[in-house]
């Protein structure tokens, strides 16, 4: 099984990753032992980590610890995108952690052809959904990737200590060499929190998809090089589960416009696609009414148990789901005035946010 973290596709079995990569499982104890565990850890969301230890410890003892994440510049805001622009979030406001936002703009160059000067401007409507989802710059570092030195220094110099025949056991044959170079610029952007300008070592969390483990791989092994040097922590990343397209499709992609919708999309253009999505129904309503439908199979309950806060709401979906009481199209009309109710309101704070955005990015 090879992950190929610019790839569209999707991932089916969470737990042979865990058995093939040894990713570690997230289990009962860490998530019991987080003072407040989000909602990705109460759902199983996040299901895997590596390293985790060492925050969990910074967490617990009140001591400094980052998290890191970012944006490729290439598309606006959608439902997947949230995944790990809510956890960092979360990692600022609920346990003080200094935030790190990479603006992946030299990726976004090297896979998708985006000049930067495009690149800055999506990056500022995707910097504003951040800030609008309650992102504190003031306690954070936001950053471009082409404008900031010490991920360039760091990335050359774990460039010395990669041969091809390494990166192509870890990413694949890939037809464009310039992703490999990218690879290296993610081991700069995952290591600079612990650059000494930023008061050195600590332990730092990087919250991402199963489908991004090479990148991880590669930077705690040149982290392990690189220690005697650096003395770096090495860093942690924990590993949540990819939602899965609307129309069935194992992967929300951009090529797959039924399968996904952006936060930016129009509200009655998104209403067909929830609307139309694959379900976990029974062929007729007489049948639901007496089996009770599927929820584990249906991308509406896949969407509520993503997106919707109220752990209550999402139980209560589930057992009137299963037990026959509630019928595919009714839980979809619900579920989205759920999820356009808060578009709008997200849309709200973004549109106050996009000065803001601007103004932080134009400084880098």
């Amino acid at each position: 099984m090879l992950l190929d973290p610019w790839s569209a596709s999707g991932i089916d079995d969470y737990e042979k990753l865990i058995k093939e990569f040894g990713i570690e499982p997230v289990n009962s104890d860490i998530v019991n032992s987080l003072p407040k565990p989000g909602k990705y850890f109460r759902r199983g969301i996040i299901f895997g980590h590596r390293g985790f230890d060492v925050v969990l410890a910074a967490i617990l003892n009140g001591e400094p610890f980052a998290v890191l994440s970012g944006i490729k510049p290439s598309g606006a805001f959608h439902l997947g995108s949230l995944t790990t622009a809510e956890q960092i979030v979360y990692y600022q406001k609920e346990y003080g952690a200094t935030a790190f936002y990479c603006i992946a703009d030299v990726e976004a160059f090297c896979d998708n052809r985006i000049p930067y000067e495009k690149s800055f401007k999506i990056a500022i409507d995707n910097l504003a959904d951040v800030l609008a989802l309650g992102l504190d710059p003031d306690k954070a570092y936001i950053y471009r990737q082409s404008e900031e030195k010490r991920v360039m220094d760091l990335a050359f110099e774990a460039g010395a200590h990669v041969t091809t025949a390494m990166m192509k056991a870890i990413y694949g044959e890939q037809t464009v060499f310039g992703l490999y170079m990218t690879a290296l610029l993610q081991v700069g952007d995952i290591l600079l929190p612990e650059h000494e300008d930023f008061n050195g070592p600590k332990p730092v969390v990087v919250p991402v998809g199963a489908d991004q483990d090479p990148h991880i791989r590669l930077t705690r092994d040149i982290a392990k090089r690189l220690r005697s040097r650096y003395k770096f922590i090495l860093p942690s990343a924990t590993f949540h589960r990819l939602i899965r397209g609307l129309d069935g499709s194992e992967k929300m992609s951009k090529r797959n416009p039924m399968s996904y919708f952006e936060l930016n999309e129009d509200i009655e253009s998104i209403k067909p696609k929830i609307m139309n999505a694959l379900t976990g129904g029974r062929p007729t309503v007489r049948e639901q009414r007496e089996l009770g439908g599927e929820p584990y199979k249906c991308r509406i309950y896949e969407l509520a148990f993503f997106r919707i806060d109220d752990d209550s709401f999402v139980e209560d979906i589930y057992r009137k789901c299963t037990n026959g009481e509630l019928i595919c199209g009714d839980c979809k009309a619900m579920i989205f005035e759920k999820i356009a109710a808060w578009l709008k309101e997200h849309n709200l704070r973004k549109r106050k946010m996009l000065d803001l955005a601007y103004k932080l990015l134009e400084e880098k």
